[in-house]
């Protein structure tokens, strides 16, 4: 495996590859934030694609626009200028009931704080999303099943989340984010409440979703876990810097 680096020169407009489906594009994307008469530019003309089936880390020191790009990826904010298109749909400047719709349906999100409803169980906690789509019980069992087996947490079904480790807990909520079937997994620190021990089993976890065809994109300033992925972005006050791919 050998590391190809893009210079910032070559960043204003990322390379598409022939053949492979271009899942998310970001064109000039700026985020203004004003407070007190105080303009902070959270991010400034990122130009980004990723491509279905990529395993993208997001790196850079705190502060860089790491967690605000991340925002506007899962349509949690808006950019204040560029444009971004989902699957070909310009997103930026939809509506918030077609926001959340395509949120639910489209991206699944694994937080760093897990998430989970105390007073639920396991299932009804990866369910619950699903309840927002109008689907048949007997579908939302199927497919909460199916994404707990696929997480290693089927036998955990019927326990609340106190009831688990913090490691259990993590491969609830990415059971949750699993179970709609989205285009995209948008991880957020999914280390960062977790020991050094469930934070590798966690971040083996993704790498086999991964493996099996899932696209993620993950925000870590951890180095170690960002050499999971196989394109690590580095953000510098809100720029794009570098864009390191992993060639076969």
């Amino acid at each position: 495996m050998a590391s190809t680096q893009t210079s910032p020169e070559q960043l204003t407009r990322p390379p598409s590859s022939s053949g492979v489906q271009t899942l998310i594009k970001l064109d000039g994307v700026t985020k203004v934030f004003l407070t007190d008469e105080v303009e902070t530019h959270a991010l400034s003309g990122i130009h980004l694609d990723i491509r279905t089936g990529e395993y993208v880390s997001i790196a850079g020191p705190s502060g860089c626009g790491k967690s605000t790009l991340l925002s506007i990826l899962g349509l949690l904010d808006t950019p204040s200028d560029g444009s971004y298109s989902l699957k070909g749909t310009e997103v930026a400047n939809l509506s918030f009931p077609e926001r959340a719709r395509i949120r639910n349906r489209e991206i699944g999100f694994i937080f760093q704080s897990f998430n989970l409803i105390g007073d639920l169980t396991v299932f009804e906690n990866v369910e619950l999303p699903l309840t927002y789509r109008g689907m048949a019980a007997s579908e939302r069992k199927q497919f909460v099943g199916e994404a707990l087996e696929r997480v290693g947490m089927g036998h955990r079904a019927k326990h609340l989340p106190s009831q688990l480790s913090g490691g259990q807990q993590q491969r609830v909520a990415v059971a949750r984010a699993l179970a709609g079937k989205p285009a995209i997994l948008l991880a957020d620190e999914p280390t960062g409440n977790l020991d050094s021990r469930n934070g590798e089993a966690v971040m083996d976890l993704l790498k086999e979703l991964h493996a099996g065809g899932a696209t993620i994109c993950m925000v870590t300033h951890d180095a170690r876990f960002a050499q999971h992925a196989d394109r690590t972005i580095h953000l510098f006050d809100g720029r794009v810097v570098e864009d390191n791919r992993i060639a076969a």
